[in-house]
């Protein structure tokens, strides 16, 4: 029986083709179709060559190419930085929260604050830029979802700011170190510190990044008649921003020693601020800042608060290499060591002070000596036995021991439950958080931040306000 298909709807695509050749080959094709009134088509059929033509890009030459001119204004030197760490303190679309106490030294000293929002004062005006000067504010800190900046009140504030009052009115050193885990508000009792100490009206100097010292981003140089590196440029710049946040108090102290080496001229009628400022040249900058530490720690100086954050930058070799093209040590470099000489204890305070290192853990290296000497701090706080160190492990750094063998430690973990509804509290007064706050939503999200760290919290509840 015939095949009521085609054969050439069975045929291979190729077959089909080689089919087609040989019927139009074989026989003429009819001009005319039945059942159709309309004249045929005058076009020629295309043939097999044209068939498989396809067209692509032409060939330019690269030298008559055109190309697209960037029309837009390259940024300046340094103004890239300055936007990646610029702060913003205020919003005015947030909702202000009014109620709340003001940050002041003697409310901190109450246990009974515990728990509570304060904001910054706004009097002295001048707080909030002595802050800004000294770099207090981190710009991974969310102030700007918020209409005037606001700090929690936590149980370890209250422990910083009674020890540091205690210190300095027994006229003594205290020597803190500030650690715990990744975003549990170690830098945010850094800023409480630093604002203890200006409205307590003391000196205060505080070095922001340590990392700006060690890795090798600045200027060096020999001193003479020294094994230790000066760093000039940065020096004038910390001369500066010291000057900016203490010059009232600066201001009402003269100088009291004859500064004869100094190859600058300094009379006992300039005043310690105006020795800050006495010169601008680099390599006048360390020996002007030395005399100036002098002055500063004579009997009848207000107190000192010196700060650091990333206390792990400065334990470990930094990237500066001596002439012999030798790694130099952190604290071969001269304003290290004049830091740590401090923590240890190796300089005195008579007036009172406070050294305080804020250590990080979302950038900084892994340095086994200072976790072990910080864990030995923390055995002989408690009265216990000290851990022993590693015996398998033979790089511990000895100047390291050194540098932290004495000082107190505050352990900084996740905040409570009901400081955890404070927050929220204040969170959904000024709009960012849109649900209600019981002891439900607490506790879910103080467990989902790991236990009440603060920077998880936060996590949590902006994921919640994108997703509104």
């Amino acid at each position: 029986m015939a095949s009521l298909s085609c054969w050439r709807c069975l045929a291979r695509p190729s077959q089909r083709l080689l089919l087609t050749s040989v019927s139009a080959a074989a026989s003429a094709p009819t001009l005319t179709a039945a059942f159709s009134t309309s004249t045929h088509l005058s076009a020629k059929a295309p043939t097999e060559t044209a068939r498989h033509i396809r067209t692509g890009k032409r060939f330019v030459l690269s030298g008559k190419r055109k190309r697209k001119i960037d029309k837009s204004k390259p940024p300046l030197s340094g103004e890239r930085k300055a936007f990646r760490k610029r702060i913003q303190l205020s919003n005015d679309n947030a909702l202000a929260v009014p109620g709340l106490d003001v940050f002041s030294p003697e409310s901190l000293l109450d246990p009974e604050s515990i728990g509570k929002v304060v904001s910054i004062p706004t009097e002295p005006a001048e707080l909030i830029d002595q802050l800004r000067a000294c770099e207090a504010f981190k710009s991974s800190q969310n102030w700007n979802l918020f209409r005037s900046p606001h700090m929690l009140v936590r149980k370890e504030t209250v422990d910083l700011v009674t020890q540091m009052k205690d210190a300095v009115d027994k006229k003594e050193t205290l020597r803190l170190v500030v650690t715990g885990n990744r975003g549990s508000g170690k830098s945010i009792l850094g800023l409480q510190a630093l604002t203890t100490g200006f409205l307590n009206k003391w000196v205060v100097i505080n070095i922001p990044e340590a990392q700006d010292l060690t890795m090798a981003n600045t200027e060096y140089a020999t001193i003479p008649n020294s094994e230790m590196f000066a760093q000039p440029v940065w020096t004038v710049k910390f001369m500066q921003t010291i000057h900016q946040t203490n010059q009232a108090i600066l201001s009402r102290h003269k100088v009291q020693m004859d500064h004869i080496h100094l190859p600058i001229s300094v009379s006992r009628n300039m005043t310690l601020a105006t020795l800050l400022i006495a010169t601008k040249e680099p390599e006048f900058a360390w020996p002007v800042f030395q005399a100036f530490w002098k002055e500063l720690l004579l009997p009848g100086r207000p107190p000192i608060l010196f700060s650091l954050d990333g206390l792990a930058h400065i334990m470990r070799i930094s990237e500066y290499r001596s002439p012999a093209f030798e790694l130099i040590h952190s604290h071969d470099l001269a304003l290290v060591r004049m830091y740590t000489d401090a923590l240890s204890g190796k300089t005195a305070f008579p007036n009172g002070g406070v050294v305080l290192g804020v250590t990080g853990k979302g950038n900084a290296p892994l340095i086994p000596s200072m976790d072990k000497a910080i864990a030995q701090a923390v055995a002989a706080q408690k009265g216990e036995q000290p851990p022993a160190r590693d015996p398998f492990y033979r790089k511990y750094d000895e100047r390291v021991f050194d540098a932290l063998r004495g000082v107190r430690v505050l352990d900084v973990q996740g905040v409570s439950k009901a400081e955890a509804r404070a927050i929220m509290e204040y969170w959904a007064a000024s709009g960012i958080l849109r649900t209600r706050v019981d002891e439900k939503q607490v506790a879910e999200k103080w467990t989902m931040a790991g236990g009440g760290v603060l920077a998880e919290m936060e996590r949590v509840v902006m994921h919640d306000f994108r997703a509104a």
